[in-house]
């Protein structure tokens, strides 16, 4: 994994809350749990282990935190390991004392929550395993579960990656679409520095070098290499020769990632941390 940041990452509280609210209507729906409240008195209390079922980078401990406390205010939850570390398989992430009732309720909303975003961390320190000592960094992209877009991107930055812009709205990236819908990239560049503020950073889509060279001709702060084999990589990074930021993408896989970050780009996305990750398996196991 990348260096420790000098301060802890957390999730915003109100985040949190929102998203945890949301996924326990979806399980509640308008009856509740009709099976524990069934069979469990509503004063009962137990204790539980959140166990890894296989060694990863721990990811989404607030959520689960909150999934449990939505169903019992007092419940104590006690970190064994913290957001961003690592777990051996078998290893205990968290330790719950709460009622019985919030601990069985509450569970798969945890365990959701913390599976996935747990999953995009051990996937996303991988890649940056990967590529350690070539100065490159892994970004991951847009490609993310709908409604989850801020928590996947957060497991990423856990994972040790950073983050590719938010949305639409906080980065101009102009694609090739943009560029045959304006009717070239002189008109789509034109309008945008007429219509964007001056702290507004502007990426060009460029799919060869002929393109790279017409990109670089104006005033653009980065270029997105898109789907470029290592030899058209290399050359590339020579033609920008540390003008704009370089960035590569598409079809990155662990096996390949190595020798994309050996041409001297800057930043590789991919597309996968978030689109394609396996959750990290982990079970809730009754201690008393």
């Amino acid at each position: 994994m990348s260096e420790t940041p000098a301060f802890p990452l957390r999730l915003p509280p109100l985040l949190v809350e929102r998203a945890v609210s949301a996924a326990l209507e979806e399980d509640l729906g308008l009856a509740g749990d009709v099976t524990t409240d069934a069979i469990i008195p509503a004063d009962a209390k137990s204790e539980a282990a959140i166990v890894a079922r296989q060694a990863g980078v721990v990811a989404g401990l607030d959520l689960a935190e909150a999934a449990f406390k939505a169903l019992d205010p007092a419940t104590r939850f006690t970190q064994i390991v913290d957001d961003g570390g690592k777990v051996a398989e078998g290893g205990t992430i968290a330790e719950i004392s709460a009622k019985t009732r919030a601990l069985l309720t509450g569970e798969r909303t945890a365990l959701n929550f913390l599976g996935r975003l747990s999953g995009i961390a051990t996937l996303t320190a991988a890649f940056v395993a990967a590529v350690e000592g070539t100065g490159a960094r892994i970004a991951c992209t847009r490609k993310t579960t709908p409604g989850l877009r801020a928590l996947e991107k957060y497991a990423v930055r856990t994972g040790g990656g950073v983050n590719h812009r938010f949305g639409l709205y906080d980065a101009v990236l102009v694609k090739d679409n943009h560029i045959a819908a304006a009717g070239g990239l002189a008109n789509a560049l034109r309008s945008l520095r007429a219509r964007s503020g001056h702290l507004v950073r502007i990426e060009v889509e460029v799919d060869t070098l002929d393109q790279l060279e017409e990109a670089l001709r104006f005033p653009i702060d980065a270029v997105l290499l898109d789907n470029m084999d290592v030899g058209t990589l290399k050359k590339a990074v020579k033609l920008v020769a540390g003008r704009v930021v370089t960035e590569a993408s598409g079809g990155v896989a662990l096996e390949t990632v190595r020798e994309i970050a050996s041409t001297g780009v800057e930043v590789i996305s991919v597309g996968a941390l978030t689109h394609s990750p396996r959750n990290l398996d982990s079970s809730l196991e009754w201690e008393a």
